[in-house]
């Protein structure tokens, strides 16, 4: 009798199993497929050279550079005195050291901002406009094409209060030939007037991208609809290229941080210290004056810097991302 008591109760017990108490904690959770931890295992391990060579060329060399922020080091002699905070104290009490980082995040942002309304605009209009733009397509992208020092030239030619383009047009309408590169008041805003001209056909190929992505239907039922304006760009547009937008916000900002060619060949960090930024000052202390421990403090206050401005941007970035996997 109580043997058989036992086999009733076995059946009624069975749901008070691991079902249950998954259930207790919230929802259940589903049982894996079999081979799926094998899966798993086999796609960590095609990782691994990913990893490996993260570490190679990210980590290692931030961590040397973090090393010779605290030694008195030169390109023959690395790590050659322990200089404790000698070097933070050298370069971060430079007014100018301060200046060419807080100036390289003003130009870095003011040059973003710029790239993306233009990049935005230009997308937006060549997509209604025509439906295969190939042909503009092409002829807009030919600056991404354009080596940067090329760019520098170019525009350093544009500038030229002697025969060059803006001096010509300038003398046309009866006004003085403008020297913008030579005013300590215009000399950053040529060369962010170049690299905008650079760098905004990216954006607007990631953003083009996004708008021909775009079902046609959705669009003309958003126009039947009297969606129109404004209003097709808040309700159907801007939900399917919020992530494009973002990511090439990022990607801009990234490289306005990078800026070096153009202001080596179009001023040279000059007039004065007007354009001289983070990237050309660490390459003056690192390669002209051999000061490697202050030119390695240097970088790590701009790699801060750098993290600090483009945080929003990620967070934004992957905001985005989360909204467009998000089922309608």
């Amino acid at each position: 009798m109580e043997s058989a008591a036992r086999r009733e109760a076995a059946p009624a017990a069975s749901p008070q199993g691991p079902t249950a108490r998954g259930r207790q904690g919230g929802r259940a959770r589903p049982a894996l497929a079999p081979g799926t931890s094998g899966v798993r295992r086999f796609g960590r391990f095609l990782l691994i050279p990913a990893v490996l060579g993260w570490l190679l060329i990210g980590v290692i060399p931030l961590l040397f550079i973090a090393a010779n922020s605290f030694f008195e080091s030169t390109l023959g002699k690395p790590l050659r005195r322990w200089a404790g905070l000698e070097n933070y104290q050298e370069a971060l009490g430079d007014p100018d050291a301060v200046a060419a980082i807080v100036r390289t995040a003003a130009y870095a942002v003011g040059v973003t901002a710029a790239s993306v309304a233009l990049g935005l605009i230009l997308a937006l209009a060549v997509h209604s406009a025509w439906r295969r733009p190939s042909a503009l397509r092409a002829a807009l992208l030919l600056p991404l094409f354009i080596p940067p020092v090329v760019v520098g030239v170019l525009f350093k030619q544009v500038f030229n209060p002697e025969g060059g383009l803006l001096a010509v047009l300038a003398k046309a309408v009866g006004l003085p030939a403008p020297g913008v590169l030579s005013s300590t008041d215009t000399a950053l805003l040529g060369i962010a007037a170049a690299d905008v001209w650079e760098w905004t056909p990216l954006v607007f190929l990631l953003v083009l991208a996004a708008l021909l992505a775009l079902d046609s239907s959705v669009l003309e039922a958003a126009r039947l609809d009297g969606a129109r304006g404004l209003s097709l760009f808040r309700g159907v547009l801007w939900p399917a290229i919020a992530a494009a937008v973002a990511a090439a916000a990022l990607i801009r900002l990234v490289l306005a941080f990078k800026v070096f060619d153009l202001v080596s060949v179009m001023t040279s960090g000059g007039p004065g210290q007007s354009t001289t930024v983070a990237s050309y000052l660490i390459h003056r202390v690192a390669l002209r004056e051999f000061d490697l421990g202050r030119a390695s403090v240097l970088t790590l206050a701009l790699a801060i810097v750098v993290t600090l401005v483009t945080a929003p941007l990620l967070a934004l970035n992957a905001r985005a991302n989360r909204l467009e996997e998000e089922p309608a």
